[in-house]
């Protein structure tokens, strides 16, 4: 293995997560000679029903929806805390791309300014995401504006999704601190239906916030015991529109700039089962986005020349995995595992002409990419027994990955060598440089848990624990090297370990009602520009990472009560979160060096955030049905007594609707409260309260069995509105930042 990962099986933590790996085969070996496959008159092996991750039929929770339900593994359990929306709620709800997550639960959204997903108050690293058990991490430059990373999906490749709300790194590890969002891709099983051996669905919709074409095509077929799919999907569209009419250049612009994208992504999946309850599976997927902006908001027009500046912002992952999955009884009772390599590229390519009197002047460039790379295995498993009148589901696993991040700017102007005269504009301008060195990193992580069930199931206790251990080695490089403030001196490497522990009480007072409680602790560990940023230039300013950065830790404590089935039901919870640690920039301090200031990357000691949340849905046996939810939140710098600008305003969302086997309907009212100057940092994060309401439709033509036609209404009264996640410090006008006004969007979906 390449030596720049820094795993060895000399290295105790990699040597232990081989033994824990070597475990569970070991297992599931035995789990495999214990069992005796069944096979029809063809002899091929008869399978077991095959259930499908994410349609909510494996729970490991007891009471409310339905009461207890199958065990399931921990990284996997459907518990109290979890929201488990399928493909078909999706659907329903017109979601149809990252945008629209925050109509899938409360105290959940996607930013746009940071594209990073938001639960209750906390985003970008502090939200753990994986597809299919994998992490897809959210990373930066640090200083150049490019980030992302976990929006590189088509939501058209999705099964399912979970959503896990607050600070629980007991199961999930580093990032885990604010939630989890795990997304699920479509599996061949998901297609075929009915004991056929094939299946297909094909998908086509256009969208007018956007103005966004898609198709999407996806088939899977079944040879003996063997399933494949394949899945592909193109979009293409333009700027997200919103309510702002000033279309000129630089600062006072409102409209959006104009903007061009085309979208496209490739999954393949085999999947291979053998007698004894085992599944051997590969994956292969591949995403990219690209787009083209002509950046009217960036264009001074005493420094650029009108239409000149354009900027092409591109998105990659590409991930191969093989996978193991085992349900059948034995030694365990269920287990998985997965080894993967996957990469992410963002980049953001900005041209221009300068028109000013001195250097830089005529042709510009600025071409940031970030990179990161990870190979890396994990698995758990699941085993199930009796210990005097207690049932115990005792949950273990782990995960080891390696990284590689790096970053690069890539300059054209004519500036001359340095040095520069103080305040000079070249001074400003720092490019073909790393701003950071390459860092290899190192993660480990293992994890137990024990659901304990007691008085014939009404009551189960879950106490877990896990272990975590990370270390980042700072590389040097030709692009450090060219950076004016690298002094030929690395800095040190950073690692840190940390234990995380959790206890959940659910308690069944009726067999549709759960009382439980919780405490939680969450871990995040800091990243590579957190730790070894290094951007600016003498005569101007200066902004540090710190190696010396402490991972960030919390305490969270919820509870709350769930009650009902899938036709009258709903959910009650009250939650507080303390972190320390909590990493944040300070502010800017003055010195000879760098008039313009210095900013360091810091540990912040006490941040806090509360909330409440309500949800409730009843559905009548005429077809008539309601839904509504509700969540308000409260998060700030206990010391310093600072609001932060992450959490969202309160927000009530409800819909009446009707539905037939062949046609439904819902009318949705949002209404969100504002966001005063006593609730942010800075007054440019204000944002008034407002009211939408929405139509959608579906219907199911019955001369054409599996086409289902679907049509949305949003914003119907045109209200001006904004999202207070995407306002941050800015000196541009707020109407850029508004959100789309009265648009729709139609779709159709043929399946078969």
């Amino acid at each position: 293995m390449e030596q720049g990962w820094g795993l060895s099986m000399k290295n105790p933590v990699f040597a232990g997560a081989a033994a824990s790996a070597l475990l569970i085969s070991i297992s599931a070996g035995a789990a495999l000679a214990q069992q005796s496959p069944q096979r029809d008159a063809d002899g091929n092996i008869v399978l077991e029903p095959i259930v499908v991750q994410g349609t909510g039929t494996a729970n490991g929770s007891g009471g409310g929806e339905g009461g207890e339900q199958k065990p399931a593994l921990a990284t996997e359990q459907e518990t109290v805390l979890t929201t488990r929306v399928t493909k078909e709620e999706m659907e329903q709800r017109q979601v149809t791309d990252i945008r629209d997550i925050d109509r899938l639960a409360p105290g959940v959204s996607y930013n746009e300014a940071s594209r990073s997903f938001n639960v209750r108050g906390l985003d970008r690293t502090r939200v753990l995401t994986t597809i299919d058990g994998i992490r897809v991490p959210w990373f930066e430059d640090g200083a150049r504006g490019v980030q992302g990373g976990v929006n590189t999906f088509e939501f058209d490749s999705l099964s399912a999704v979970d959503i896990i709300k607050g600070s629980d790194s007991s199961i999930f590890g580093s990032g885990g601190i604010g939630g989890v969002v795990a997304f699920r891709t479509l599996d061949p099983e998901d297609l075929i239906k009915d004991g056929r051996n094939w299946g297909s669905i094909t998908r086509s919709g256009f969208d007018s916030k956007d103005d966004s074409w898609r198709v999407d095509e996806a088939a899977a077929a079944r040879v003996d015991n063997t399933f494949v799919l394949v899945q592909g999907g193109y979009r293409n569209g333009h700027e997200l529109e919103n309510k702002g009419d000033i279309d000129a250049y630089g600062t006072s612009r409102t409209e959006k700039n104009p903007s061009d994208y085309d979208q496209e992504n490739l999954l393949v999946k085999l999947h291979q089962y053998v007698d004894g309850g085992h599944r051997f599976g590969f994956t292969g997927e591949l995403f990219n986005r690209d787009e083209d902006i002509d950046d009217r908001l960036a264009t001074t027009p005493l420094t650029y020349a009108l239409g000149s500046v354009t900027t092409n912002d591109v998105t990659k992952r590409q991930r191969v995995s093989a996978d193991y999955r085992y349900d059948g009884g034995g030694a365990i009772d269920q287990a998985e595992a997965v080894i993967y390599w996957q990469r992410q590229q963002l980049e953001s390519d900005f041209r221009s002409i300068r028109i000013t009197p001195g250097p830089p002047n005529g042709p510009y460039r600025r071409d940031n990419t970030r990179e990161q790379e990870i190979f890396g295995i994990n698995g758990s498993a699941l085993k199930i027994f009796d210990l005097a009148t207690t049932e115990h589901r005792v949950s273990f696993g782990g995960e080891l990955y390696g990284s590689k991040a790096s970053s690069y700017s890539a300059g054209v102007d004519n500036c001359p060598p340095p040095p520069y005269p103080p305040f000079a504009t070249c001074s400003f301008l720092h490019t073909n440089q790393a701003d950071m060195p390459n860092v290899d990193g190192t993660t480990f992580g293992a994890f137990v848990q024990d659901e304990i069930v007691l008085a014939g199931g009404a009551i189960r206790v879950t106490p877990g624990l896990r272990y975590d251990w990370y270390q980042e080695k700072p590389q040097e490089t030709a692009g450090l090297e060219s950076n004016p403030n690298y002094d030929g001196t690395l800095p040190p490497d950073s690692s840190d370990s940390n234990l995380a522990g959790k206890l959940r009480v659910e308690y069944d007072i009726d067999p549709e009602i759960t009382l439980y409680a919780q405490w939680a602790q969450g871990f995040r560990a800091p990243t590579a520009n957190e730790l070894y940023l290094d951007y600016g230039g003498p005569g101007t300013y200066l902004r540090l990472g710190n190696e010396n950065l402490k991972p960030e830790t919390s305490n969270g404590f919820e509870i709350g009560a769930k009650a009902g089935d899938q036709d009258f039901g709903g959910a009650v919870s009250a939650f507080y979160n303390r972190y320390k640690n909590f990493i944040d920039q300070s502010d800017p301090v003055a010195t000879p060096t760098y008039p313009l200031g210095v900013t360091d990357t810091i540990n912040r000691d006490n941040v806090e955030i509360y909330g409440a949340e309500i949800e409730g849905h009843y559905r009548h046996v005429s077809g008539w049905h309601t839904w509504g939810n509700l969540g308000a939140y409260v998060g700030r710098d206990i010391d310093d007594d600072e609001h932060l600008n992450t959490i969202p305003t309160a927000r009530l969302m409800t819909a009446v609707g009707y539905e037939t086997d062949r046609w439904g309907s819902d009318v949705i009212l949002t209404i969100g409260a504002g966001r005063g100057v006593d609730k942010v940092e800075t007054v440019t994060s204000t944002t008034p309260s407002y009211q939408l309401v929405d139509f959608t439709v579906w219907w199911k033509p019955q001369v054409f069995d599996g086409l289902t036609l679907r049509a949305g209404v949003f914003n119907i009264f045109d209200e001006t509105y904004f999202k207070t996640l995407d306002l941050a410090a800015t000196t541009r006008n707020k109407d850029y930042y508004s959100e789309p006004g009265r648009n729709f969007k139609v779709s159709a979906t043929y399946q078969f």
